[in-house]
């Protein structure tokens, strides 16, 4: 049988943060750290090509968020397991293990919602935040609406009381995922058949945690958006959000939608597919070296 891909010249290792809970982690370079999350249906390999870039400058952390990948899968019996504020508390965690006090910090689609939590929670620890092809929580369920929230059917399916999910999406894993790798890229080749086998047997072992994620965030996520944007909070850090032209269809301003949130920020719409770490990895690093340097 052969090997899990990863990412060449990392090491690997699991690193405890919290009661139960490891996280798995390539970790390769030296320099100012840089900790990099995936979205879904994804692992940390999604950032393989921008890892490997980055990693000339910079120590880089790719974890697996919790629930996914190789790392722990812990059970959600109140629905907060996998909260973005739990799931931020964990890439604190992490990145003290390792060292770092302070960090840059880059999510995709899941993974910049905890990354976007983590910027909230933990101002002190981010030094900048780079948000991928996502809309805050909050916004997010704003501006879904209409026929054209049919894009989004999984975020409704997922958001349902815990059982039905599961259920249907254990009774065919490879065709649910496989159908939004397929459906959000521009360039199928740049999803190898080896990393894509590799996702799609690591979502196949996470249906119940894949769904407590994204259960998470129409539940209580959404509390904890709003609370903040009662009391006012912002992200106090350079923040770097690249999205596709998605707005058009669904009739959203997603720069002025981050605006909101983001005082330093800089918004650049791209032009690639969802998974654009993987369809772009060049510009994707290039905007990050100029995060970085604000």
């Amino acid at each position: 049988m052969a090997s899990e891909p990863t990412i060449p010249g990392f090491q690997y290792q699991r690193v405890q943060v919290a009661e139960g809970v490891a996280l798995n982690a390539a970790v390769g370079g030296s320099g100012s750290p840089v900790v990099l999350l995936h979205g879904f249906p994804q692992t940390h390999l999604m950032w393989r090509h921008v890892a490997a870039d980055l990693a000339t400058e910079h120590t880089v952390i790719c974890p697996d968020l919790r629930g996914y990948g190789a790392s722990d899968k812990p059970a959600d019996p109140d629905g907060t397991a996998y909260s973005k504020r739990t799931m931020a508390a964990d890439i604190v965690a992490l990145a003290r293990a390792l060292g770092h006090e302070r960090f840059a910090l880059a999510g995709h689609d899941r993974g910049a919602l905890v990354a976007f939590r983590t910027g909230l929670d933990h101002p002190e620890a981010v030094t900048h935040l780079a948000c991928l092809d996502v809309l805050p929580t909050l916004e997010m369920w704003q501006v879904m609406q209409g026929t054209g929230a049919a894009v989004g059917f999984h975020l409704y399916l997922m958001a349902q009381p815990p059982g039905l999910p599961e259920e249907l999406i254990a009774a065919a894993p490879d065709a649910f995922f496989g159908h939004f790798l397929d459906l959000w890229s521009l360039d199928p080749a740049a999803i190898t058949p080896e990393v894509r086998a590799a996702y799609l047997t690591a979502c196949r072992a996470a249906v119940p945690s894949i769904v407590a994620d994204y259960r998470a965030s129409a539940a209580v996520d959404v509390v904890h958006d709003q609370a903040d944007r009662d009391a006012g909070h912002r992200l106090r850090m350079p923040v770097s959000v690249l999205q596709q032209d998605w707005g058009a269809a669904l009739g959203f301003d997603a720069e002025a939608l981050w605006s909101a949130w983001a005082p330093a920020l800089t918004h650049r719409t791209v032009r690639c597919g969802h998974f654009m770490a993987e369809e772009d990895p060049g510009l994707v690093a290039a905007e990050l070296r100029r995060l970085l340097a604000r």
